[in-house]
This record gives C-alpha cells, structure tokens and sequence, in this order.
C-alpha cells in the first residue's frame, strides 16, 4: 500500500514552487515521507509506481528521495538473492536513517568501472580522499555511500581495486573529520535536492561498513547490478512523473484558452493542438510497461543475463527523452504563459533537462547497445 496520500502529496505540491524560487532543501517534506513511512524498504515495483506518482507532485523532492531508494533498492536486491551483507542497511532505513548517493566524480566518465577517489588502508578502515559531486540530500544524510580505487597495501597486492563503503554521522549536523560539505548547488534545476559538492579528506570507512571489493573495469557483480537497476528505473520513474504533470497541464491549458481566429472555441477544439497533445500522450504511454515490466522483472529474479544493460540504461534514456519531449509539447500548447517564471510549466521544463546529465548518458546508453549487437570495439 502507498505511503504518499492524496493529502500528503497536495502539502508537497505546495511547497515545490518556494524550495525552487528559494533554492531550499526539501526538509518539510523529508520530515513528512519519513513519518509516512516512505524510507522504509518495499519492492521495486511498489517503489517505481510511488515515485512517478511524487515527482508528478515535486520533481526534486522525487529526485533527491531518489538516492535514498536506490541504497535501499541495492540491500534489498542482494537479500533476495541470497547476501545478506546489506541487511543492515534495510534495518537502518526501516529505522528512518537517510541514506545518500556519494559515488560521482567530475571527469569520471567510467561511473562505477573506475574511480578518481583514493581509497587507502589504515586501521580499522579505510581512508577516502576526493571529490564527489551531485551529493543529493547533502544537508540532511546520516549514511553516505562512497567509493574509491585503493592501489597499495594489503588486499591490493595483485593490483588496484574498489572500494565500496558507507560514512556514518549520528545526525545531519554532525561532524565528520575528513568531510566537507560545500554550499555549491545553484542550478536551472531540480533545486531543491541541494546535491552539493562533498570533499573528502581522509574520511575513514569502518571495516564493518565496507560493502564490496570489486576489481577495476564493468563487472556483473550483484551489488553493481543492484546499484544499475535501482537507479536506472527511479530515474526513469522520476521523469515520466514529471512528464504526466506535464501532460496534464497541457491538457488544462487547452481547454481553458480559447482562439479568436476560430470564433472563441477552446484549442481543445483546434485539430493542430489535439495532435500535438496525442503526440506527447503516444511517447508517454510506452514508458509504463517499461519501467514497471523491468522493475517487476528485478523482484522476482527473473533472468535476462548480459541483456540486462541494454535493457536498463535504454529504459533510463527513453524516459528522460520522452519526458523532455512530452514537457517540450506541453509548453507549446500552454503558450506564453508557460514561459513565465511562476508557472509551474516553466519549473518542469528546468527540472526535466536535469535528466539528460544521470549516467547512464545518450553515449553510453548507445555504446552499451552497440556493444551487446555488434561486441566489443
């Protein structure tokens, strides 16, 4: 059963608008999904139908809850096929702790086959040095995955490998020697995720939060796939939220304008406007069994082998395209006053270009296809 009431979501609408005009973090309404339950593990397909349902309501609320759902999504994706390694993780989030996305990199364009970040052993741990940037839900985690490439010492004697890790702090305010939080986000869009720039300097990850060694380079690992599938379908999810409002709001506008040129009919009556609107409608329509098809392909462990990349990055890239377009459409029948800076139109137009910088992006979506058609260059 969804968490997200009707009521709820009515009081997130209403204050995306000034986190936006504001560039504030969405406290109240993490406040509010976290009494409803919202953090708390469920299934990915449960999870994928919650979050279009709240990105059609707050784009960047939907967007930074993202990260949490994802870590979530990865713990309960081993746990179902037989690793219990992050059941703690399922534990904490059931418990309400905020668990946040730290792995990208500026000028890592590898995602998870590579990392600039150092990962260097000392006792009890290991010590992490490097940047990271789009840290959503930077003011509020209290559990931050992070990775980095440790190339000496003990565990890499036959040469480099990741490393994969959660930083812990009690509370959001809570300092953690070697982590500095930057006040950089200051975007087009989605604002209100204040996924701001993390420096790490020396942060130590406890042995008991290291959550996988992997070797360098793409690998099939469960917990990759975890991270790939769970990220890849909310994204998509997000975005189709976004370009239902969208649609929606089209649909609004052409019913309330009306034409002079043709005697004051609604352009709901125009045949150029009721195509345009079928056309948004059309690209819109295939995302669903899509997302959900795959979701529900994740949760019941069924197998698509080497095909499952190609699946998941062109699910993500449909999505955000289509969504753009779908929005794009929507502004053309609105009109003018779409273009205003108060209408809620012009704020999905600004958030849904934030699509187009998730990895898996429009190059890799295409290199990942032509790989599993053609093989390797």
């Amino acid at each position: 059963m969804s968490a997200l009431s009707p009521e709820l979501l009515d009081r997130i609408r209403s204050r995306a608008a000034g986190y936006d005009r504001d560039n504030a973090f969405f406290a109240e309404d993490l406040d509010e999904l976290r009494a409803a339950g919202y953090l708390a593990p469920r299934s990915l397909l449960e999870t994928a139908r919650d979050q279009r349902r709240l990105a059609a309501y707050a784009p960047a609320t939907a967007l930074g809850i993202n990260m949490h759902l994802v870590w979530v999504g990865v713990a309960r994706v081993l746990h179902d096929r037989g690793d219990t390694s992050l059941d703690w993780v399922l534990a904490d989030a059931a418990a309400g702790e905020l668990f946040a996305f730290g792995n990208s990199e500026a000028g890592n364009d590898l995602v998870l086959w590579d990392s600039l970040t150092s990962a260097e052993r000392v006792d009890g741990g290991f010590a992490f040095t490097g940047t990271k940037i789009f840290t959503s839900l930077a003011p509020a985690w209290t559990r931050l995955g992070i990775f980095g490439k440790q190339t000496a010492g003990e565990g890499a004697e036959s040469g480099p490998r990741l490393v994969h890790g959660f930083l812990r702090r009690a509370t959001p305010v809570t300092p953690i020697d070697g982590v500095e939080t930057l006040d950089d986000w200051d975007t087009l869009g989605m604002r209100a995720t204040q996924s701001n720039t993390t420096k790490l300097d020396g942060a130590v990850v406890a042995d008991a939060d290291v959550s996988r060694f992997l070797p360098v380079g793409p690998n099939a690992d469960p917990f990759v796939f975890g991270i790939f599938s769970n990220f890849l379908l909310l994204i998509g999810s997000v975005y189709a939220g976004i370009a239902d409002r969208a649609l929606e709001l089209a649909v609004e506008a052409a019913r309330r304008r009306t034409s002079l040129k043709n005697g004051g009919a609604a352009y709901s009556q125009d045949p150029d406007i009721r195509w345009r609107l079928a056309d948004a409608a059309l690209a819109l329509d295939g995302l669903r069994p899509e997302l959900e098809g795959l979701a529900s392909d994740v949760d019941t462990l069924t197998d698509h082998g080497a095909d499952w990349f190609r699946h998941l990055t062109g699910a993500k890239h449909r999505a955000t395209e289509a969504a753009r377009t779908v929005v794009d459409q929507a502004m053309r029948v609105a009109g003018g006053g779409g273009y205003r800076s108060s209408s809620e139109l012009a704020r999905l137009q600004r958030d849904v270009l934030a699509g187009i910088y998730h990895p898996s992006d429009t190059e890799s979506v295409h290199s990942t296809v032509a790989g599993a058609l053609l093989g390797p260059l």
